[in-house]
């Protein structure tokens, strides 16, 4: 495996491929802890974050996706990637995953299909529901269906009859005790809340799953996180110890 090194922010980070996608290895400036994070889509959006994160010692790690729509096929990679990192750096067996908009989707999704190698997760708005966002079948108004059904290879029609929106999986999260803190606003107009996120929140709040919910209010998508990134960091440290 050949690394290149780079400056992330203040930190040493490190630019390889796997599976012939870019990843990248970014380390803590403090004594490591043994955890990590896996920002799961748009590395460099929002990074407060995830900077927190390496403040306190964890590894920060990130792989390029085919398409940030989280295609089943792109899954079984996720799967690989984590256990790479884990065995390559010495770093624990579960990341937690960071998840924004589809990344939350993404991390949703691999946490279903390998709930072993996930510790917690921290999402912010979701995309939760794909006739919500890209479809835009409801209240939502993203502009991304001919993106996604071309990134998918999907007609609407095999859209509609799909039963692997990452509402369909997320049952899995809850059985399996992970661990959620999620962020969103109450004014999202590209994935609206109460279309996506708060189907979570209430099958959660049903069945007794860990989950902390923040909703911003007057908020539309972005930004992403809380003016105060301690509070996400401080939950999800919360749950882990």
């Amino acid at each position: 495996m050949q690394y290149e090194k780079f400056e992330y922010f203040n930190y040493e980070a490190y630019k390889f491929e796997f599976d012939g996608l870019k990843a990248i290895v970014v380390k803590p400036n403090v004594k490591p802890n043994g955890k990590w994070v896996y920002k799961t889509e748009y590395f460099t959006a929002f990074p407060d974050t995830q900077n927190e994160f390496l403040d306190r010692g964890y590894h920060l790690c990130y792989n390029e996706n085919f398409t940030r729509w989280a295609p089943d096929s792109d899954l079984e990679r996720k799967g690989r990637f984590i256990k790479f990192i884990s065995k390559e750096f010495g770093l624990s067996e579960k990341c937690i995953p960071i998840g924004m908009s589809c990344g939350g989707m993404y991390a949703v999704k691999t946490a279903a299909k390998f709930p072993e190698l996930i510790e917690a997760m921290y999402i912010d708005a979701p995309v939760m529901n794909l006739l919500s966002c890209p479809c835009d079948l409801g209240v939502a108004k993203s502009g991304f269906i001919n993106e996604f059904l071309k990134a998918v290879n999907k007609t609407m029609a095999e859209v509609i009859s799909y039963r692997m929106h990452p509402i369909d999986v997320m049952h899995v999260l809850v059985e399996k005790d992970i661990p959620i803190v999620m962020v969103a606003g109450d004014s999202d107009t590209v994935v609206p809340y109460e279309e996506n996120g708060a189907l979570l929140e209430k099958l959660y709040t049903e069945k007794g799953g860990r989950l902390i919910v923040h909703i911003k209010k007057g908020a539309d998508h972005h930004p992403h996180g809380l003016d105060d990134p301690n509070i996400i960091v401080n939950e999800i440290e919360s749950f882990i110890k």
